[in-house]
């Protein structure tokens, strides 16, 4: 009998313990990396050369928080506003006076970086990295 009072004790205590504390769920948040901000042909932000079909040179900066800048051959700022990629194309959305908005159709960049981007109206333009037009002009 006293066998069975000691094995009934422990049965008791045993079912007297407290769970175990079940640990704490941890919620992780994932957060997706930002998409690269990119021309509608996939070219980084940058500084760009643009050479129209009559010859004439233009500096482009396009900047990762969607603004740019053109400059003529001698630095002069021509145009600044805003950019942005819409319905496959890379649109400029001028806030200088009297420069209307253009949005350009980008061939796929060659291997220096450079492409052909062809506005709604008019002539396509080649443009390049300005870092490759500084190369090419080295190498002339």
């Amino acid at each position: 009998m006293k066998k069975l009072i000691a094995i009934a004790s422990i049965a008791a205590l045993a079912a007297c313990q407290s769970e175990p504390a079940e640990e704490p769920v941890v919620e992780e948040t994932v957060t997706e990396a930002p998409e690269a901000v990119t021309v509608a042909n996939g070219s980084a932000p940058g500084t760009y050369e643009a050479t129209a079909a009559d010859g004439t040179v233009m500096t482009t900066v396009i900047n990762e928080d969607g603004t740019y800048t053109d400059s003529d051959a001698e630095g002069n700022v021509v145009a600044e506003g805003s950019w942005a990629v819409v319905d496959g194309k890379t649109c400029f959305t001028p806030t200088t006076e009297g420069v209307e908005a253009m949005c350009f159709t980008e061939s796929e960049p060659a291997e220096d970086g450079s492409f052909t981007a062809t506005p709604d109206e008019g002539d396509p333009v080649t443009v390049r990295p300005a870092a490759a037009a500084v190369e090419e002009v080295a190498a002339e």
